[in-house]
């Protein structure tokens, strides 16, 4: 159907490489041209500024379902004027004991241009854009909607 394409591209430098000593700052370098400088968290001994993958991962799910939450109420002629979110994302040990993100919770704020829909529509409408999301779909973390 489609294929993504990101260049991610890392170098040792003048770092000596040990574990606590490599450095883990790295960039991801998108086909639109973006270049966007990566490190691991640093608990994992990142640095404090770049993105870390799971702040890419809650950001990836958080955009998705905004995105497909946004098709679904123009289909539906539901004017949307703004939409915010603050994705939380809990990194735990998973059913296998290993250290995965386990859930993230979507937080989503709306302003409609047009008659607000009543809760359950706008319920079915998360539901929806959960159900369709690329992400979503693509990963087993647990999701959830707050609205």
């Amino acid at each position: 159907m489609s294929e993504h394409v990101v260049d991610v591209s890392w170098s040792r430098g003048e770092h000596e490489f040990t574990y606590d000593t490599y450095s883990r700052d790295h960039e991801w370098r998108f086909d639109g041209g973006i270049t966007v400088p990566g490190s691991a968290n640093p608990a994992y001994l990142g640095s404090p500024g770049p993105v870390d993958p799971e702040e890419a991962f809650v950001a990836a799910l958080s955009s998705c379902h905004m995105l497909t939450f946004l098709a679904i109420a123009a289909r539906k002629r539901l004017v949307v004027d703004s939409y915010e979110d603050h994705a939380v994302g809990v990194m735990a040990k998973n059913a296998a004991g290993r250290v995965a993100v386990t859930e993230v919770t979507l937080s989503p704020k709306i302003v409609w241009g047009s008659a607000e829909p009543s809760a359950e529509v706008l319920d079915r409408l998360h539901h929806l854009a959960h159900q369709e999301c690329f992400i979503a779909n693509s990963v087993t973390t647990e999701i959830t909607v707050l609205h």
